[in-house]
């Protein structure tokens, strides 16, 4: 079953993913596609994509996957519901786990404690939905076992009232980014766009770049390639990079205050590009 898996996205560090692409646990999971798809990650669902009554049977249906060579994240349940000690009691053990989401974290605690009931270095991806959440992120992103911090714009919205002009949601998107940094995190992921129209789609990834994050949340595999680009370095970007790291290793080096910090940039996305495989796009 290994042979599903995308072979460029399972090389890619997490640490590196732009597209994270949600697959229902549920009765009409197709989790080979989800894994067959251009998502540099993919998470099996078994909290919002299930109802209640099914979470069991989903869970069953994710660890079955897990056991049989398929290789995956898994969103579980909150730390306050029923379900969540369940879910790591049964995902624990898996050889296919490469990580959790947990839901609704508000609290670094959330991450430890879910982190304690997982294999040793199981990461824990912090899925923050609500305002507590939001202004307790840099704790959060400082808590042992924290991997990467995520935006749950819907629950979010539903809990503060705010819009989703890109203007309501900047300080909760600058606070995960800030929080990241303090924390020594990748960038954070930003929550989904559920239009089905490109164009806003492309937007949606300017304001998640623009702010600083680096990854973000999809519903549809035909997503994932318009994600992986707008979170990708600029073929403008790779070419400027290219020339400079050209003549400095020519030994054309430009003697001002700045050169250093451009050459630093250079190589960031030299290494995107190497990672992403930009340069034979």
């Amino acid at each position: 079953m290994d042979s599903v898996r995308n072979q460029r996205a399972a090389s890619l560090p997490a640490k590196l993913s732009r597209s994270w692409l949600l697959e229902s646990g549920g009765a009409n999971a197709n989790f080979t596609a989800a894994l067959a798809s251009e998502a540099d990650s993919v998470i099996f669902d078994i909290e919002d994509a299930v109802p209640a009554d099914e979470k069991e049977a989903a869970r069953e249906r994710v660890i079955s996957a897990l056991n049989e060579g398929l290789t995956a994240w898994v969103r579980i349940n909150a730390i306050d519901t029923e379900f969540w000690s369940d879910d790591l009691a049964a995902l624990s053990g898996t050889p296919g786990l490469r990580g959790v989401m947990l839901a609704k974290t508000e609290r670094p605690e959330h991450v430890s404690q879910t982190a304690l009931r997982l294999r040793a270095g199981t990461p824990v991806l912090a899925l923050i939905e609500s305002g507590l959440g939001i202004e307790n992120a840099t704790a959060i992103a400082c808590a042992p076992g924290t991997f990467r911090l995520a935006f749950g714009v819907g629950d979010f919205r539903r809990d503060t009232g705010a819009s989703d002009d890109p203007m309501a949601l900047a300080y909760a998107r600058s606070r995960l980014v800030v929080a990241s940094r303090v924390g020594e995190l990748p960038g954070p992921i930003d929550g989904p766009t559920n239009s089905t129209d490109e164009q806003v789609l492309r937007d949606a990834c300017e304001v998640t770049a623009s702010m600083g994050m680096t990854g973000k949340l999809c519903l549809k595999t035909e997503q994932t390639e318009t994600i992986n680009y707008g979170l990708s370095p600029s073929q403008s970007e790779v070419q400027w990079a290219h020339e400079l790291l050209h003549k400095h290793s020519t030994g054309e080096v430009e003697g001002d205050g700045s050169y250093l910090p451009r050459l630093a940039r250079a190589q960031k996305i030299n290494d995107l590009a190497d990672s992403y495989g930009l340069w034979n796009s």
